[in-house]
């Protein structure tokens, strides 16, 4: 964990940290004054994706190839940006909630955003096209937005099979095409919804805050829901609580270690209605029995009272034993031992929305 780039991506600019365990320096911060929503590293070359919605052009991405240092501009036209939404739809891009390498086929990237919709590059980002499969589908008309609005926000390519892809929207649910897009069908037998007292187990309609995977474990999935963590072990065909024992059910992220298939992460929040740290504590709970059992921790963590939210892209892992994440009160947070203990990477930030890790 010494030689890592962290991508830390806020509600007024982009900021790179650059260390490990030795210590962290920070860049000065770029795109200032503009929300950074969304970032990707690609696995293969290092290449770096941001999105950048300034206030004053609207959203688009910006490149760096040597690891931060140095970044192509975003678009000064809202027409030159890599992504916008074909006439024909009567759309317009708000955001950009998701950018992910397709982890078999190079060049190609997949970006979920605002509204809600899918969209998919095939030369490393420099041009988009809408997934028309699931912007057509029929229950695009119904979904409705969450808190932080109708937002496409997890994407997770199969790591073997090109064709089959899972992505999650707040509040559509889960949907799983096996055709590269062509059609999609909602995965989400087994998560309750509290909101819709008339039927609780929808089809659709799930608030759905994260979802993550082992590319070791192709057929199993973890999903943060609004109220509750679940487990789906037969390829999102099904879904299966898993929260007991947590301090509490609600939050954003979740991840899977990359070298443990077994081992996932949460930070659960008090309730949807009093969005802070469980306890009022920063607390990286941990299962290495697949959701079974649960233990928090907190090591290296503030011991005074804490009360800002982590969201659903503050949370990541590297490719070994790293863990960070940051907080909507502007800190940064490495573990470089799969969670068992912390130190501070930065503090003073703006809001911090996404987080990333480059390693060599």
């Amino acid at each position: 964990m010494d030689d890592v780039v962290l991508v830390i991506g806020t509600r007024k600019g982009l900021f790179i940290a650059r260390g490990g365990g030795g210590g962290w320096e920070v860049d000065p911060v770029r795109f200032t004054s503009a929300p950074v929503t969304a970032a990707a590293v690609d696995p293969a070359g290092g290449r770096i994706l941001a999105a950048v919605n300034s206030p004053f052009w609207g959203v688009s991405l910006v490149v760096s190839d040597d690891r931060g240092r140095t970044w192509t501009e975003p678009a000064a036209k809202a027409e030159d940006a890599p992504i916008a939404f074909p006439a024909s739809t009567d759309a317009s891009l708000r955001d950009i909630w998701q950018l992910r390498h397709s982890p078999t086929e190079p060049g190609v990237v997949y970006a979920g955003v605002e509204p809600a919709a899918l969209f998919r590059s095939e030369d490393g980002g420099h041009s988009f096209a809408l997934v028309r499969g699931l912007w057509d589908h029929p229950h695009r008309a119904t979904w409705q937005p969450g808190g932080g609005g109708l937002c496409l926000h997890t994407v997770l390519p199969h790591p073997t099979d090109p064709s089959t892809l899972t992505v999650a929207i707040s509040t559509g649910g889960v949907y799983r095409s096996t055709d590269g897009g062509a059609t999609w069908e909602p995965r989400n037998k087994g998560i309750r919804a509290d909101f819709v007292p008339e039927d609780p187990y929808p089809e659709y309609g799930q608030c759905v805050h994260k979802v993550d995977a082992h590319p070791s474990r192709p057929d199993r999935f973890f999903l943060q829901h609004h109220g509750g963590v679940y487990r789906s072990d037969d390829d999102t065909a099904s879904w299966t609580r898993i929260d007991d024992g947590l301090p509490g059910d609600f939050g954003f992220p979740i991840a899977v270690s990359p070298t443990r298939p077994g081992t996932v992460y949460v930070i659960p929040l008090t309730a949807d209605v009093d969005r802070t740290p469980a306890g009022h504590r920063y607390q990286v709970c941990r299962s290495d029995d697949a959701g079974r059992t649960w233990t928090a921790h907190t090591k290296g963590l503030p011991d005074e009272p804490c009360y800002a939210t982590v969201l659903r892209d503050a949370f990541c892992t590297d490719q070994s034993t790293g863990l960070y994440f940051g907080t909507r009160d502007g800190c940064v947070y490495a573990s470089g031992d799969d969670g068992e203990s912390w130190t501070e990477v930065v503090r003073h930030l703006p809001d911090v929305l996404c987080v990333r890790a480059a390693t060599p």
